[in-house]
């Protein structure tokens, strides 16, 4: 299916025009962000915790400390909230009720489980290092043995998912667009500066590539202007 079937939990009731629930928009949202927070629940009480990940297709991988209370939890099969948002603009409109963001975010709802087979703890562990710099597995050393075995790795299976946008300019009262003041977007991007040497870096070793002109990836922020 090319789109996800929304249910109580994840359709849209303020301001539904903004909302997608086709893959290729969650997608390409997930793909450009580097950081989720996964909400979830233990014995009553709500966590929301951020953390890395990678996506492919409708699972999502993350992971962390074998230690870590977030995943001995998420690993057994609770109910899950991951959302991801991508901050676009500041929205400065002629009243103070009307000001708002431009962005770009999604919802999904899925239970996590635990990787244990060896290969795919590797290729899912490459995935999360290549989402955040693509090239960056090939160069730097992979995890021994014991490394892996501190480290627990989830598959979080994506049930359900939806993506809110906003762009354009800011939507005044009628009455309000004759006021002598500014309104208008302030643009905002994620932008790298030039990498900065490890102190104790060996002389001569300029960065790669991948990191001296390391970009985003700028997802189609095409969307309802309302």
């Amino acid at each position: 299916m090319t789109t996800f079937t929304p249910t109580g939990r994840s359709k849209l009731r303020r301001l539904p025009t903004r909302g997608y629930t086709d893959r290729e928009t969650i997608y390409k949202i997930l793909d450009e962000g580097l950081l989720c927070h996964i909400g979830f629940a233990v014995d009553g009480q709500p966590y929301v915790i951020p953390t890395s990940y990678a996506r492919a297709e409708d699972t999502l991988y993350v992971h962390g400390s074998a230690a870590s209370r977030m995943l001995k939890e998420l690993q057994k099969g609770v109910p899950a909230c991951v959302t991801v948002t991508l901050l676009d603009g500041l929205v400065l409109a002629r009243s103070v009720f009307h000001h708002s963001m431009n962005y770009r975010s999604v919802v999904a709802f899925g239970r996590a489980a635990l990787i244990t087979d060896a290969d795919k703890k590797i290729e899912a562990l490459r995935a999360i290092t290549e989402h955040i710099i693509s090239g960056r597995w090939a160069d730097a050393r992979t995890p021994n043995e014991k490394e892996l075995n501190q480290t627990s790795v989830l598959e979080f299976s994506i049930e359900e998912a939806s993506a809110k946008i906003r762009t354009g300019p800011p939507l005044d009262d009628e009455e309000d667009y004759a006021l002598p003041v500014w309104a208008g977007v302030v643009p905002l991007e994620l932008n790298a500066l030039a990498p900065i040497r490890d102190p104790r870096l060996s002389d001569g070793m300029a960065p790669p590539t991948y990191a001296a002109e390391y970009q985003r990836p700028n997802s189609n922020r095409s969307g309802r202007k309302d």
